[in-house]
């Protein structure tokens, strides 16, 4: 599938980080790995896009970040905080009604998998 860009990813986003930190940590390559894989490419952005907004989810409190130096190499992991379950708790509602809305439009009978 083509990837999102722009004002969707902007939106859409933050909301798939948070979504994905909420089964654990994961370091940034890992995110980028899983949001493709995941989403079959709808969701694909490179490090370039994610970073700037981790350091924004961040910024705000809704993850939280520690270096592991263990390993090979260090890494940076990152994991959602309880502003970021909350957070994420209020965008799923959003998203919800977002897709309520967008089903009321029919939009979802016209292009299938989207918002489903």
């Amino acid at each position: 599938m083509k990837p999102v860009e722009g004002e969707f990813l902007r939106g859409v986003g933050p909301v798939a980080v948070l979504k994905l930190l909420e089964c654990g940590q994961m370091y940034g390559y890992e995110i980028v790995e899983a949001l493709e894989k995941r989403t079959e490419g709808v969701l694909a952005m490179g490090q370039s896009t994610l970073y700037p907004m981790l350091y924004n989810l961040e910024a705000k409190g809704f993850v939280a970040a520690r270096w592991d130096e263990s390993g090979p190499r260090p890494r940076k992991y990152y994991r959602l905080t309880s502003t970021g379950k909350k957070r994420l708790v209020q965008d799923s509602m959003t998203w919800s009604q977002l897709t309520t809305a967008m089903e009321a439009l029919g939009l979802t009978r016209h292009i299938p998998g989207v918002f489903t």
